[in-house]
């Protein structure tokens, strides 16, 4: 019965670093969105829209 026990606390414990973990990975990735300036925003967003502008457009039949 006292081994049972154990197993329940290692996976507890395990479970309890996996969720610390997702969120330091998840205010990482937040902190490096919000480091952003609004302008390098729109910039690389008109050039992605630029990009895929290009990419849709079908080739030339000529």
């Amino acid at each position: 019965m006292r081994q049972r026990m154990r197993w329940w606390k290692v996976l507890g414990l395990a479970g309890l670093a996996g969720v610390a973990a997702t969120g330091v990975v998840i205010a990482r990735a937040e902190r490096r969105r919000r480091a952003y300036t609004p302008e390098e925003i729109r910039q690389r967003l008109l050039e992605r829209h630029a990009q895929s502008g290009d990419a849709a457009k079908p080739a030339d039949p000529a």
